[in-house]
């Protein structure tokens, strides 16, 4: 199949389309999988879960149409830019992240059914930090829609809020359970959630430093208790 650099940036852009297009199955599967955790309904649960089947066939499509892309453009021989090339690499590893967000969602809604014989009220901490998450996803998805790297700077930092809504519920469990308002089996519910929480929100900072990286070229890792741009080599 001929790729010039014009047919090289059509199939890129049709890519990119695809790839939000995942974007809001991801976000629409891990607000429907927190939705049901909250009502506590194993069919909304199951609903939420089955949201994940056409994630993964998508997953697989979108990589191996990447794959192909840069195959015929070798063969061809066509002189890319630097752009072109970040393009590509950006919707392989976004697409991989998102299908790993979308994984975490299924383990969120895998806990439901047990969560219908707990009886305590999920504690206002712990509501937070997840709709926070949701958030988090949905300015991800947004900034990669709109190939918006301020947006996407925002997820990074966001990151550290849910560290610190994490770390509040920890507390609050820990006390919640040593004077017997809490069972131990729904703290421990409770807080694998949370870890759950912190997982989504890595890999929504993995896709937010490659929307920087393809907007700007810059790459941005975090240090200690802050984000930086990391010098480019070469």
């Amino acid at each position: 199949m001929p790729t010039s650099k014009e047919h090289f940036a059509q199939r890129s852009a049709a890519l990119r389309q695809e790839l939000v297009v995942q974007g809001k199955r991801v976000q629409a599967q891990v607000e429907a999988s927190f939705s049901s955790l909250f009502s506590r309904q194993a069919e909304s649960a199951k609903q939420a879960i089955s949201l994940d089947d056409p994630i993964d066939a998508a997953d697989v499509a979108i990589e191996q149409a990447a794959v192909a892309l840069l195959i015929d453009a070798t063969r061809q021989g066509a002189e890319l830019a630097e752009r072109d090339l970040r393009d590509v690499l950006t919707i392989v590893k976004a697409n991989n992240e998102l299908e790993r967000i979308a994984d975490v969602g299924v383990d969120v809604a895998e806990l439901v059914p047990k969560l219908e014989k707990m009886g305590p009220a999920f504690p206002d901490t712990f509501r937070v930090l997840t709709n926070s998450v949701v958030g988090i996803v949905r300015d991800t998805h947004q900034s990669l829609e709109k190939s918006d790297p301020q947006l996407a700077n925002i997820v990074l930092q966001s990151q550290h809020a849910v560290w610190a809504f994490k770390g509040a519920l920890v507390k609050e469990t820990e006390l919640k359970v040593a004077k017997g308002q809490l069972s131990i089996e729904f703290a421990f519910m409770l807080l694998e959630v949370a870890q759950q929480c912190e997982v989504i929100a890595d890999h929504c900072t993995n896709i937010a430093e490659q929307v920087i990286y393809l907007t700007t070229g810059k790459i941005v890792r975090h240090m200690d208790t802050c984000w930086v741009e990391v010098p480019r080599q070469g």
